[in-house]
């Protein structure tokens, strides 16, 4: 049996790559400096043992194979060590392909927005249809159950990621994947630690639709001017356009019939195909299932089907997951990490709670991009679904939050978490809808302020 050490192993990808490589007969180990669910408890329950922290001393001596995760680079104790020592080491995209995808028909879903819920969606789908799909999703949705799964069928959906690969490889992950059908579900610039323009992900982008065989599927969104400018630098494979809204011209469309968008249907070349009636919110997440749709569709999945895994699908876990309902008010996480993602979900819930109803946003900008201060003041409107913002302020935070929201009524900010919650606890009352959003573990605030809510009802 090998042993397959991972570093960075709590991060979404990696987590998914470790539990594929337990899956086949692997002995896997990892150390992260961020150790906290889901993907944390979905390694304890595979019996992945997790180290904390990158010290060289915590380096398994006897390891077959380090795969390195992109958090890590030169100047680590344990990267130093690696390379010192002379241990054979790898990406997680280069082995994810070599290991499992080289013999697959890989569906890839790329873009800044809705990744992992398209992917799940997708997933999902093929696993109603009886094709027993593997796949490696950047979360966890309960039709699937887990983040990563080998499957014994012929396809495998990935989740593609345009962040880089590892320190020694600065390409795209989805470069690695070499799909056959292809989501673009939209893009915006985003990731602004490793690219410095929107024109840096297109040219990632457009590498990745150079390596589409021309017998496969780019299934795109027709309503994204910066997915159009990519296209026009050269195309090889079949295309297939979608959009919300029966007014533009793509072949597939899907059109709301309740503002919530808990109820819409697919309409294919201007002809009603499928209606969907399930518990998810917002335009985003139909626009999503429609691209999964098409997916699903193109590799055989007839339309019924795929309607009624829709219908049954509940989501994925932290985007905007109901955790948890005390003395009426409901606690939601959401991993949001650009404005355009917290706009839609903060939209979306205001369709269903509707004038009436409080939403209050608890806020971290934990992402390197957020840190930065790069969205500037679409960061500030993102939030203007929200009767109330309460943000935590964090270390290396590089522009001035308080003076960018300092406009918003009802905007609170926080350099210590404790104080966060005391002042929370006093401001919420029976009926509020309370979304927390991060794309970390933000302290494990979620529930210490449903228990704290509890000790004082």
């Amino acid at each position: 049996m090998k042993h397959i050490h991972i570093l960075g192993v709590c991060g979404t990808f990696m987590a998914s790559l470790a539990i594929l490589a337990k899956e086949l007969g692997y002995k896997v180990t990892g150390s992260d400096a961020h150790i906290y669910p889901p993907m944390s408890d979905l390694l304890a329950n595979n019996d992945i043992p997790i180290v904390s922290g990158y010290d060289e001393t915590i380096f398994p001596v006897k390891c077959d194979l380090v795969i390195v995760g992109n958090a890590l680079t030169r100047g680590d104790p344990i990267i130093e060590a690696m390379l010192n020592e002379g241990f054979l080491y790898q990406s997680g995209p280069a082995w994810l392909y070599e290991n499992v995808l080289k013999h697959k028909h890989v569906l890839c879903v790329a873009g800044t927005h809705g990744k992992t819920t398209t992917a799940s969606m997708l997933a999902s789908i093929l696993k109603s249809a009886n094709l027993d799909p593997g796949f490696l999703i950047g979360g966890v949705c309960p039709e699937l159950g887990r983040s990563a799964c080998l499957g014994s069928g012929d396809y495998f959906v990935i989740e593609g990621d345009e962040y880089d690969t590892a320190f020694f490889d600065k390409r795209s992950k989805f470069i690695h994947y070499h799909p056959k059908t292809l989501v673009l579900n939209n893009l915006e610039f985003d990731h602004a630690d490793i690219f410095d323009t929107l024109a840096d992900i297109q040219k990632q982008m457009h590498h990745l639709i150079r390596i589409i065989p021309s017998e496969g599927l780019i299934i795109h969104n027709a309503l994204s001017p910066a997915l159009d400018d990519v296209l026009k630098k050269g195309l090889w494979s079949h295309t297939e356009a979608f959009g919300l809204g029966r007014f533009n011209d793509a072949n597939w469309q899907a059109v709301l019939d309740k503002p919530d968008g808990s109820e819409f249907s697919l309409f294919h070349h201007k002809k009603e195909v499928a209606r969907v009636c399930w518990n998810l919110l917002g335009q985003h997440n139909v626009q999503n299932a429609l691209a999964a749709a098409i997916a699903a569709n193109h590799i055989g999945v007839p339309l019924d089907i795929i309607a009624k895994a829709l219908s049954a699908f509940k989501g994925v876990k932290r985007r905007l997951e109901c955790i948890g309902t005390v003395e009426k008010i409901t606690v939601y996480d959401d991993f949001a990490h650009h404005p355009t993602a917290i706009k839609t979900t903060l939209n979306g819930l205001r369709a269903l709670v509707g004038e009436k109803g409080r939403i209050i946003a608890v806020f971290e900008p934990r992402s390197n991009t957020m840190k930065m201060g790069v969205h500037g003041q679409s960061l500030v409107d993102a939030f203007n679904g929200a009767d109330s913002l309460w943000a935590l302020i964090p270390e290396g935070l590089s522009w001035d939050m308080k003076g960018s929201f300092s406009g918003m009524a009802g905007f609170n900010a926080h350099q210590q978490l404790p104080t966060l919650i005391d002042g929370l606890i006093h401001y919420l009352m029976p009926g509020d809808h309370v979304v927390i959003m991060s794309n970390g573990g933000f302290g494990g605030v979620h529930q210490k302020l449903l228990d704290k809510l509890s000790t004082v009802s």
